[in-house]
């Protein structure tokens, strides 16, 4: 938003100069990013006033005497225009002088006539008609009869001047005008503010009827228009005209020109409609039929739908609504009769509308941040005002108001100053607050409990609630007056991690000492990803939370299961040619304990492993869980339990002390059967998943892990190879032998047989066991008797037979 410091200063008795209250703006959340003054580049530019010209032999020069007051009365520059005479006062570039652009200006010789400067026109020194009358003649720009010689350049043709191109933040809607920051800078400067005139008087009756009508009052909530008869084109005048070059505008004609400064003024687009070009004298502000079509004043044609606004006549669309109107309405010099508009469309429909389009104006990108109800009327008012007061028309009584139905009315907020204070963290005086939020328009009424009803004004449609009120007090009251405190729940520590992520740390570097890569997915999905693992509609990890407005439906709720993510990212690596690897990832899944929730989710940490390759199978896997346990000196036991998405028979639910850990196993045939990947992927792929409640790994660990001395003693070591029913399973074996005798420190399978001399339904397995006893030596006679022990409880409580 560029904001010229002259405009600013009309609406507002500024004391301070631009750089002090650049400072001012940016310490009240205003963020100017530059701050641009109009003479940049331009030095040792003075006024010369010409006291004796010469032409110069042979050439088309001429030789000037020119009177630059203190710089010198008779210093002799050359120049080739032709516009200027004697006692005219120009603008002398002098020796060692710099103009816009980076040119030097240097004292040398023209056609062998010593020249020591240069007489400039107003393109040189980077004027227009616009911001200086004359300065687009051909030849140097004349300057006003009673400039004084030698009197610095940038005030005399209006560049001691500065733009404020301040960056505006999508709350403050209401700041996209000159006017707007004029508010706050009134309130920063504890000056009034001067509005601009909006008065004015209807003459004349209408001569025909109108009609104007809303059809979508959702897309459009206000609607205002006002008829204008006899219009008369002509120039603007210089200050007009001054304001629009500032900003960037060129000059038109008055009453284009009245719309561009309503708009940049006001921050009220608006538009203006030839009545002898609108079809049947009608304005139906509605959505567009499919395949509608629409010629702008930019000349591009555009097909429309019903997700689009338009203005229409009787016939067509005549204009898309907040963007840009048509050439088929457009004002030209043969205008007579316009219909003023001024409106408040829906932001989201222009948004939406300009972006399909791909078409954009000063118009739609205020509309996108922002109009508010009370806006239409004030532009309006205004641009009125200043059609009567250049005389460009004649106002009619004929005027329309139409909304939808919702009264205009000021929000009101009721609070206390203790919970502004509050929320700042720091006490502010009552009557400071008080001064601060009406400096800025705001209402303070005090009751009598001592409570405040504050009323915000009517533009200010981002204010809801005390926080706000708070945030308004203290960017007045100053940001330097908060005290850093600490967090209630804050604490000073020596640094470094606690316990908690100490633990998770040690998890990861196990996991990575087993070949495994952490993994980063997002906290969402879709129920696509749980169709995909086949989990069953009554589960539990059915019952996810719901995103309300979803980035799209991939990604539509809150996991409840990590092992789809992991599934995706193994999938993924497999279609880039990444056909093995490792994989874990330590996140919270989100679970909640009824829906719709009412009350915060437990995000339950949670840690998933996915192992993939020819060479992956059961027992790798399960070493990696092995050597997790160990990590934390714990024992895992396995028990056969079924789950949706790992096969039936290598699959496996972890305990620790009892409780249920998780599960892991190799994905079923069904599901790999449907992932996306090659065939001969599928075929030679193995895909092994895990997935264990991390909260009640850790609470099986018994603190910090203690120094244990190792035994002087030396193990002893004993194999065992067992025949057995296919139904038992190795966890069961190993809990039989480990409870047969406290000397058995470690059981370990290392082999399975199954063949047709050990019968049907018979299977070998091979355990190696470890006796020691850390106090003393084990004796053979102890092994005897712990080995007899473990074979007589195996025989007895699961059947089974030495090989």
């Amino acid at each position: 938003m560029k904001v010229p410091f002259s405009w600013l200063k009309e609406l507002v008795d500024i004391d301070v100069t631009a750089q002090e209250l650049e400072e001012r703006l940016f310490s009240c959340g205003f963020e100017v990013e530059e701050l641009i003054p109009l003479d940049a580049g331009i030095s040792k530019v003075v006024v010369g006033k010409i006291t004796s010209m010469e032409k110069q032999e042979g050439t088309h020069l001429t030789k000037c005497v020119v009177d630059c007051g203190e710089y010198g009365h008779e210093i002799h520059i050359s120049t080739g225009a032709a516009n200027m005479k004697v006692g005219d006062c120009v603008p002398a570039a002098l020796d060692g002088s710099t103009l816009p652009g980076g040119i030097k200006i240097k004292a040398r010789k023209m056609q062998g006539v010593e020249s020591n400067g240069m007489l400039c026109s107003g393109e040189e020194l980077g004027l227009n008609d616009d911001l200086f009358p004359g300065a687009e003649v051909y030849g140097l720009l004349i300057l006003p009869e009673d400039s004084v010689p030698g009197t610095d350049i940038a005030p005399v043709v209006g560049l001691d001047d500065y733009i404020f191109d301040i960056s505006i933040t999508a709350n403050r809607p209401d700041c996209q005008s000159v006017l707007g920051i004029a508010r706050e800078v009134a309130a920063i400067l504890g000056k009034p503010l001067h509005m601009p005139a909006m008065d004015y008087k209807a003459v004349c009756e209408p001569d025909e009827p109108i009609t104007v009508k809303v059809e979508a009052p959702d897309l459009c909530p206000r609607y205002m228009a006002h008829y204008v008869r006899n219009i008369r084109m002509g120039e603007s005048p210089r200050w007009m005209k001054r304001h629009l070059a500032l900003c960037g505008l060129r000059s038109i004609s008055n009453v284009v020109d009245i719309t561009n400064h309503t708009l940049l003024e006001m921050g009220q687009p608006m538009h203006a409609f030839d009545l002898n070009k609108v079809s049947g004298r009608t304005i139906d502000v509605r959505r567009a039929h499919d395949g509608e079509k629409i010629v702008t004043l930019d000349e591009k044609e555009f097909t429309l739908n019903p997700n689009n606004l338009v203005i229409c006549d009787a016939e067509k669309p005549v204009c898309l609504a907040g963007i840009m109107g048509g050439a088929n309405s457009g004002m030209d010099e043969n205008t007579t009769n316009l219909l003023f508009e001024c409106a408040t469309f829906a932001r989201d429909s222009v948004r939406k509308t300009s972006r399909a389009l791909g078409q954009n104006s000063d118009s739609s990108a205020r509309y996108e941040k922002g109009v508010d109800r009370h806006s239409p009327e004030l532009g309006l008012a205004r641009a009125l005002h200043l059609i009567q007061e250049l005389d460009c028309g004649d106002i009619t009584t004929l005027e329309f108001d139409l909304t939808d139905g919702r009264p205009i009315e000021r929000k009101h907020i009721v609070t206390t100053p203790a919970k502004i204070c509050g929320v700042l963290g720091i006490t502010v005086p009552d009557q400071t607050m008080i001064d601060i939020l009406r400096r800025l328009e705001f209402t303070v009424d005090v009751q009598a409990d001592g409570s405040w009803d504050v009323s915000a004004p009517l533009y200010r449609e981002d204010v809801d609630g005390f926080p706000d009120l708070a945030e308004e007090v203290i960017r007045e009251y100053g940001y330097d007056h908060i005290v850093p405190t600490f967090l209630n729940t804050a604490a000073v520590t020596n640094g470094g991690l606690n316990y908690e992520q100490k633990q998770q740390l040690k998890t990861k570097r196990l996991l990575a000492a087993q070949g495994f890569y952490e993994a980063s997915t997002l906290a969402f999905y879709s129920n696509a990803e749980l169709d995909m693992l086949h989990i069953p509609e009554d589960d539990a990890a059915r019952k996810a939370i719901r995103i309300l407005n979803p980035i799209s439906e991939n990604l539509s709720i809150m996991r409840t299961l990590l092992t789809p993510s992991m599934l995706n990212v193994i999938v993924d690596n497999l279609k880039k040619g990444n056909n093995e690897g490792r994989l874990f990832e330590m996140a919270p899944v989100y679970l909640a304990k009824e829906l719709p929730i009412n009350e915060h989710p437990h995000e339950r940490q949670t840690l998933c492993i996915g192992a993939f390759g020819p060479e992956e199978d059961f027992f790798t896997v399960k070493g990696a869980m092995e050597a997790l346990a160990a990590g934390f000196g714990l024992s895992f036991e396995y028990k056969r339990e079924n789950t949706p998405w790992l096969h039936p028979g290598i699959s496996a639910a972890v305990y620790c002390n009892g409780k249920r850990l998780g599960v892991f196993g190799k994905l079923s045939n069904e599901i790999n059967g449907e992932l996306e990947i090659a065939k001969e992927q599928k075929d030679s792929q193995n895909i092994y998943l895990g997935e264990l409640d991390y909260e009640a790994l850790m609470s099986c660990v018994d603190g910090e892990l203690r120094y244990q001395p190792l035994s002087p003693y030396a193990s002893v070591k004993r194999d065992l190879a067992l025949v057995c029913d296919e139904a038992v399973t190795c966890g069961e074996i190993e809990e039989t032998i480990k409870k047969a005798s406290p000397l058995i420190t470690e059981v370990k399978l290392f082999d399975i047989y199954r063949g047709a001399n050990l019968g049907e339904g018979k299977k070998s397995m091979a355990f190696s066991l470890t006796l020691s006893d850390p106090a003393a030596e084990v004796s053979a006679e102890q092994v005897e008797r712990t080995v007899k022990k473990v074979l007589g409880n195996l025989k007895f409580k699961l059947g089974i037979e030495i090989r």
